[in-house]
């Protein structure tokens, strides 16, 4: 069972990074370098999160078997109570702790950490060398690939030097002071303590932000009206940051065209402006190759291959930023549709959803049979709110546990952890299964915390995750060096917590599999004594600032504009957001009617049974001159030659064809309005 239990974890943790990916970057047109250092780099520490809880019930179950004398336990229960029949007979003074049954997710010794050192050290080589370098890689302008190698390795220069500077200053410092016995072992506890430092210094301010901001989010999720006022907020910020990214790709594409009309084809750089010309979007590339016929005057300046590659650069920046705006403001255009439908829909009488657009709702059976318009509406307007609710109360509960755990942790006698509490309780009872399922859940809820501020977080233009297919290879290979330096520290934090860490808890225990490859943190007293105890009692203060709001107040201050509730500029964005979602709203109807009315044309005008026309052949129907059309037409003009008396007949003859419209030699309304029109090329002029 417990290779079976290792082996889902394993594979059901590879298809949810996999998930992540294809949903963040694109697996068909990305490098496979990259995606594949971010795939490893995510996969390796959601691995250490959900295996984490089977090492701790693990180990448990070895303290366990010291607690009782070392004596041996059966496999499972089953095992124990036939072995205890069979035995009884023989030698009925023989008694074996039924207390230390071996759990259902046991790993046997051995296994566990050499997991763990490959994992971990694995990971800390893609954060620290792999990772950056391949950030240099892909952003590189260079046309080749030992051009972008080079390019990589001087931008990473002063980075690896820097560290390399530091590990040099140590050794020398180490052995200038002979009292110092440091051996190899504790050189790389040194070196993984400073790299979990580093990491819990930057964890502590990102879950302090989760902490509050998620519990909150999901409790505005169930205020609509909150929902669209800052759907509005942020469709006037991505309206103007889509404006703003196709200025910017026009002015790159002016460029390209420059260069494009100074370099001709014969020229030796021509190969690498045609590459650039192959990463611009279709249409400025059709307008090039236009504008490059047409054009035949004096050549500018040629230029050199080092603005090749800055150009090179610029055009994958502008196109990759203009993609991203564009997907953003068709999500939020869904999301402000769909908000005001159930502004909608909350004030009909009809318990039925509606929605302005039906024709780009998914008409599957799961709409057809489960998501009807009815349960829909009873979800949107009845119980969503509700939901929301209750789930914002049980994660503000564990907010809370978490910041008090997190203040009180290094307290063992009385254990003032709430973590530390419920394990200790389960281990007691010797409940694994419960004692898997607090871990799995309080590391899953820290996880949560610190990875989605990962993904929301957003650094100008140089770090941002875009759902859709939209993260550059810089932003994917950023989130993937963020995790591995963020896991480890972070799970150091939750043993502690839960008082299975002994430089933190003082107890003597034994240590779990993923505490071992860290070594002892007693080499550096003022880190295992100060900064791992106090620093995360920071968090505190971080959950008041986000509760207050003061990040997003000094943003705002800065010019960053951020959604606050009482703010003059964010109630100008607003109405400015609400002018936009207008304004797509009557665009989308336009188009939308115009769709009706021409699928309503080819149903009325379509093939006819016998005349063996097509559904949309209108060119057939003009074409044919000895139609019933022309024939109604010709009897039209004549009718219009003659006097009044005559148009009176002509309005008869019109409502005689309005009532044959199933009659298969007249046509209907609409071909009538084909042979009144002046022009036959404008037939959908007023569409």
């Amino acid at each position: 069972m417990s290779a079976a239990a290792l082996g889902v974890v394993v594979v059901v943790v590879f298809f949810l990074a996999l998930y992540l990916l294809q949903r963040y970057g694109d697996l068909r047109r990305q490098q496979r370098m990259v995606l594949l250092g971010t795939l490893l780099s995510w996969y390796l520490c959601f691995l250490i999160v959900f295996i984490l809880p089977l090492d701790v019930s693990t180990t448990i179950y070895k303290q366990c078997i010291l607690d009782n004398g070392n004596q041996p336990s059966p496999v499972t229960q089953a095992r124990q109570s036939n072995q205890t029949k069979n035995k009884s007979s023989v030698n009925p003074t023989l008694s074996i702790p039924k207390v230390c049954e071996e759990p259902w997710s046991y790993i046997p010794d051995g296994i566990l950490p050499v997991f763990w050192r490959v994992v971990y050290w694995t990971s800390q080589f893609l954060t620290w060398l792999l990772l950056p370098f391949m950030q240099s890689y892909a952003r590189s302008g260079a046309f080749s690939r030992v051009g972008r190698i080079k390019t990589a390795l001087i931008e990473n220069a002063i980075y690896y030097g820097t560290y390399l500077l530091i590990f040099i200053s140590l050794l020398i410092y180490v052995a200038a002071h002979p009292q110092w016995q440091l051996s190899w072992r504790q050189l790389q506890t040194i070196g993984i303590t400073a790299a979990n430092t580093w990491g819990l210094f930057l964890l502590v301010l990102l879950l302090g932000y989760g902490l509050v901001e998620i519990p909150r989010s999901y409790w505005l999720l169930s205020s609509y009206d909150y929902l669209l006022a800052k759907t509005y907020f942020k469709a006037a910020k991505v309206a103007t940051e889509k404006a703003s990214a196709e200025e910017n790709l026009a002015d790159v594409m002016e460029e390209v065209a420059d260069v494009h009309e100074a370099i001709r084809f014969n020229h030796g750089l021509r190969k690498c402006v045609d590459t650039i010309i192959g990463k611009c979007p279709a249409e400025y590339q059709e307008e090039l190759v236009r504008n490059a016929e047409s054009s035949r005057g004096e050549q500018n300046v040629l230029p050199t291959k080092g603005g090749l590659f800055k150009l090179h650069k610029k055009v994958i920046s502008a196109v990759q930023r203009q993609g991203q705006t564009l997907v953003q403001w068709s999500i939020l255009l869904e999301q402000a549709f769909h908000l005001e439908d159930v502004a909608k829909s909350q004030t009909s009488p009809l318990r039925h959803f509606t929605h302005s657009f039906p024709s780009e709702q998914n008409h599957g059976w799961v709409r057809r049979f489960i998501y009807t318009p009815t349960v829909e509406w009873y979800w949107e307007c009845v119980c969503r709110q509700g939901f929301y609710r209750l789930l914002a109360v049980l994660l503000c509960l564990l907010s809370a546990a978490v910041v008090w755990s997190e203040c009180t942790f290094f307290s063992t006698h009385p254990v003032l952890s709430l973590f530390a509490v419920f394990v200790q309780m389960a281990e007691k009872h010797h409940n694994y299964i419960c004692i898997e399922m607090a871990c799995f859940v309080s590391i899953l809820f820290l996880c949560f915390c610190v990875y989605s501020t990962v993904f929301r977080i957003r650094v100008f233009n140089y770090y941002y995750l875009v759902p859709h297919h939209q993260t550059d290879a810089y932003s994917l290979q950023f989130s993937g060096m963020l995790f591995c330096r963020l896991t480890p520290p972070l799970c150091l934090n939750f043993l502690g917590l839960i008082h299975m860490d002994s430089a933190i808890s003082h107890q003597d225990r034994i240590q779990t599999s993923y505490t071992s490859i860290m070594g002892s943190m007693s080499v550096l007293y003022f880190i295992s004594d100060g900064f791992y105890i106090y620093y995360p009692m920071l968090v505190l203060l971080l959950c008041f600032a986000t509760y207050y709001s003061l990040g997003s107040r000094c943003l705002n201050l800065l010019g960053f504009h951020q959604y606050i509730t009482d703010d003059h500029l964010t109630s100008d964005l607003v109405d400015e957001g609400r002018e936009h979602i207008r304004r797509e709203r009557r665009k989308r109807q336009k188009a939308e009617d115009g769709e009706n009315r021409r699928w309503a044309w080819r149903d009325r005008y379509g093939a006819q049974e016998g005349a063996g026309r097509s559904r949309a052949g209108y060119s057939e129907i003009n074409d044919d001159q000895s139609s019933p059309v022309t024939e109604t037409k010709n009897s039209v003009i004549t009718f219009r030659r003659d006097g009044e008396e005559e148009d009176e007949q002509h309005r008869s003859l019109l409502q005689d064809h309005y009532s044959d419209e199933g009659s298969p030699n007249r046509r209907s309304t609409g071909g009538r309005y084909l042979s009144l029109s002046p022009s036959r090329a404008g037939i959908f002029d007023d569409v």
